[in-house]
């Protein structure tokens, strides 16, 4: 028996929408907001559907692949991915939308949980400090956009 494991993150930011969207999918820059984590482009450009992007969470040897092809590319304001390695696979789905005078970012994953009862003991154990590991991800990617936005920079 599959399950799966829902992981969604709401952010505020206090910049527009095309900026916000830049950084995010700017799939080599999230090596430096996404903790522990290296992010490249592998196949494709990166900015359309069937391109592939890999990221190494850990330190090697000690860490795993997450490996995932873009399945939509709607710009600026939604991406999905699908995740389809041995250990991480699943939709994954970020959206970028106008909030007031900024924007709001969107990051979720529907991932299977692996590993069986196992996986599931071993998610409510460490769930809680990958949920806070994501927001504070996603937190200083907002604080570098804000800052970039205000300085007057774009990408």
């Amino acid at each position: 028996m599959s399950s799966r494991v829902r992981l969604s993150v709401e952010m505020p930011v206090a910049a527009p929408v095309p900026q916000v969207w830049a950084a995010v999918t700017d799939w080599p820059r999230q090596s430096q907001w996404i903790l522990g984590t290296t992010v490249e482009v592998v196949e494709g450009d990166g900015r359309s559907v069937g391109s592939r992007v890999h990221a190494y969470t850990g330190r090697r040897p000690i860490g795993f692949l997450d490996t995932m092809v873009i399945t939509a590319w709607e710009p600026p304001h939604r991406v999905e991915v699908m995740h389809d390695g041995k250990l991480i696979r699943g939709p994954g789905v970020i959206e970028v939308q106008q909030a007031g005078n900024g924007s709001v970012l969107r990051w979720s994953e529907d991932l299977e949980q692996p590993f069986g009862a196992v996986g599931r003991f071993g998610w409510r154990a460490v769930s809680p400090l990958v949920r806070a590991g994501f927001r504070r991800s996603l937190a200083t990617l907002a604080r570098s956009v804000e800052r970039q936005w205000q300085r007057g920079e774009s990408d």
